[in-house]
């Protein structure tokens, strides 16, 4: 069993035990210090139901096992039907095929609103299973911003990607 649902207040708790798993254990996020309830409260509060910044989570019998979600790009008002988006699973569910259900319901929602024109994803390398992710979705390669983020002692490249919706 696998049902993908928009995220709901109650799932913060598991949301944000995933999201700090990486945090601090990986370089795909640049956060650096744990976040609390209360910081991802703000950070859910920017999702809805409609419209261009969604929020799913992906449960099975087992509970919440990720998420993806479509936030803005930039804040400046020029950048509004642009999205950044992003997947996070628990740290057991990789290579599962949850990913990519979660990727897919994301921009297939994504496509049916006429507010977003491109997705961007920005991922820290090496990262090659989110590489693929985003590939098998469509995604192009459009830049590559070199040391941009320094975490655990070294500095880390990130790989931009884009789709048209």
């Amino acid at each position: 069993m696998m049902l993908i649902r928009h995220g709901k207040k109650d799932d913060l708790p598991c949301l944000l035990e995933i999201y700090n798993h990486y945090l601090e254990h990986s370089h795909v996020t640049f956060d650096s210090e744990v976040l609390t309830i209360e910081q991802r409260r703000e950070w859910f509060d920017a999702f809805s139901e409609k419209g261009p910044h969604r929020l799913f989570v992906v449960e099975t019998a087992r509970g919440i096992e990720g998420y993806a979600s479509s936030r803005a790009f930039r804040e400046r008002a020029a950048y509004r039907r642009s999205v950044e988006t992003s997947v996070y699973l628990a740290e057991e569910s990789g290579s599962t095929g949850l990913g990519s259900a979660l990727y897919a319901h994301l921009l297939g929602e994504l496509e049916e609103d006429e507010t977003v024109d491109r997705a961007y994803g920005g991922v820290a390398i090496p990262n090659e299973a989110s590489v693929a992710l985003h590939q098998r979705f469509g995604f192009k390669k459009i830049a590559t911003y070199s040391e941009v983020g320094f975490k655990f002692g070294r500095y880390w490249d990130v790989v931009w990607f884009e789709r048209a919706l």
